[in-house]
């Protein structure tokens, strides 16, 4: 077999392996856009990061403690509503709600290792959105809104995960939404906002560990 003949066939074999990736990823956003119908979780998230941001650009600290306090309602209800879905992902079989490590089809049924279950997953997120919502580390008001962020970027991270692979969304999704207050450089949502219970099980190269003390009242 001469060297182009080589070419040839690696550059078939690259066209159906990346084929096969399309068709993966779209059955597992076609699942996870499924179980999301029910609920009006990705509209609070917007909902919730515009408010979160309009307060913590707002001047006054009598402002911003009125916009945080509007915001309560929805962070509520989206903490409800995430339990129920976690509850419904927690129904799928395990083969279809194994994430992949790695961007290559078919590894989850040769390689079990090499994916995630992504049903505790969702239960852990779940778990940290209320711990954050109800505030039981008793952050001042401007805090907990960080916290909430976080925990709902690093949901979203999860989610991205689970339609791509953790390789490509490690890559492609490093969230960090930053508000400026007075007088001082953008201050984002990062890593470290989320309840330790959420870093301790989940890390990725974008969002590590969390080690810190948990806060008391």
């Amino acid at each position: 077999m001469d060297t182009l003949e080589i070419i040839s066939l690696l550059a078939v074999a690259g066209m159906a392996l990346h084929w096969l990736n399309q068709q993966d990823r779209r059955q597992r956003t076609a699942l996870l856009a499924s179980h999301l119908q029910p609920f009006q979780i990705e509209r609070l998230m917007q909902q919730l990061t515009e408010g979160y941001m309009r307060a913590l650009g707002e001047d006054d600290a009598a402002r911003q403690a009125q916009v945080l306090q509007l915001q309560e309602e929805a962070e509520q209800q989206l903490a409800r509503q995430f339990q129920d879905l976690a509850r419904a992902w927690a129904q799928l079989p395990a083969p279809q709600a194994r994430t992949l490590k790695l961007a290559l089809p078919g590894i989850d049924k040769v390689l079990p290792q090499a994916t995630f279950d992504t049903r505790r997953i969702m239960q852990i997120h779940a778990d940290g959105i209320d711990r954050a919502v109800r505030n039981v580390a008793c952050q001042s008001p401007r805090d907990k809104a960080f916290t909430v962020m976080a925990e709902m970027f690093l949901m979203q991270h999860s989610c991205h995960w689970f339609c791509r692979s953790k390789t490509i969304t490690s890559a492609r999704n490093a969230p960090a939404h930053c508000a400026r207050t007075v007088g001082q450089t953008p201050r984002c949502a990062r890593p470290s906002d989320v309840s330790p219970q959420s870093g301790r099980h989940r890390a990725s190269p974008h969002w590590p560990a969390v080690r810190r003390p948990p806060s008391r009242c």
